[in-house]
């Protein structure tokens, strides 16, 4: 291991920044980017060396390379954290459109929306991961969001609550109570997990989610991040009054003025309970 692999290591693993998701990512990211540097090179390397040099060949090789734009600015995320961490933010440039990386194109034609089978639920055997399913569904969570939650902590009484550490970005939010359908799920969580969370007390979270990942694969269950995409449908439809465009509605080009107004504040509260910081990305979920 070189001493930039070595130091970027130790700068991650001394964070506690974002969730465990989060964090195992970013070390990945930044240890495929040193290596990358390597190749470029740059074979001296610490991580107190970065340069505007260094960013701009990265950037050069991402899109020779012919990386999404997604893909891209996901990496100039790493870079900017490990900027920060040696006190050296001025050597990347703010805006992505410096390094002339284009723009992200989120939306796509087709809705991801998925309903839980049944069915296929009763195949899970690991009452855990059963439960952990049934949430995403009823409130929209995010995977680790549903592994990790403390039921009893969370239950607010009208609303669901999130810990930062079990959230992506480590960004705590509520989700509101507001079916009975939901309360049912809910007390469920709470029988199963008792004081603690829907991980059981003999495991750790890895361990949860490779039992995870194994019984929903077994079980014919695939793409489950498509539940999010059905919450966030459902809730469009109630804050509105009619489908959006991804479940069949009216583009926002059809729209009167005031059923624009509606779609904006519906997009609003969406993206506030899917724990994103944009309104704008909601046009995933919900189309445009």
């Amino acid at each position: 291991m070189n001493d930039l692999n070595y130091q970027l290591k130790i700068l991650c693993r001394h964070s506690r920044e974002g969730s465990y998701r989060t964090r195992v990512g970013r070390e990945r990211q930044l240890t495929a980017i040193a290596n990358q540097l390597k190749q470029l090179g740059y074979r001296k390397m610490g991580a107190r060396s970065l340069k505007p040099k260094h960013i701009q060949a990265l950037v050069d090789l991402w899109v020779a390379q012919g990386r999404s734009p997604g893909t891209i600015k996901n990496r100039m995320s790493c870079l900017r954290w490990w900027a920060e961490k040696v006190n050296k933010q001025n050597v990347i440039a703010r805006a992505n459109d410096h390094y002339g990386i284009p723009d992200r194109k989120f939306i796509g034609e087709q809705s991801k929306a998925q309903q839980l089978d049944i069915a296929k639920l009763e195949q899970i055997r690991d009452p855990h991961v059963r439960m952990s399913l049934r949430l995403q569904a009823a409130f929209g969570l995010r995977r680790e969001e549903a592994l990790k939650i403390q039921p009893r902590w969370s239950d607010q009484g009208d609303c669901l609550q999130l810990k930062a550490s079990w959230t992506k970005g480590g960004r705590p939010r509520t989700v509101p109570i507001r079916t009975d359908a939901q309360r049912a799920v809910l007390e469920d969580a709470k029988s199963l997990a008792g004081l603690g969370s829907l991980i059981p007390g003999d495991r750790q979270y890895i361990q949860q989610l490779r039992i995870y990942e194994r019984q929903t694969a077994n079980a014919g269950l695939s793409k489950m991040h498509g539940l999010r995409h059905a919450y966030a449908q459902r809730r469009y439809e109630e804050l509105t009054g009619w489908a959006c465009p991804h479940a069949g509605g009216p583009s926002q080009r059809g729209l009167t003025p005031v059923q624009r107004e509606w779609d904006g504040q519906a997009r609003l509260i969406i993206s506030e309970e899917l724990g994103h910081v944009r309104a704008q990305i909601v046009a995933v979920y919900c189309g445009v």
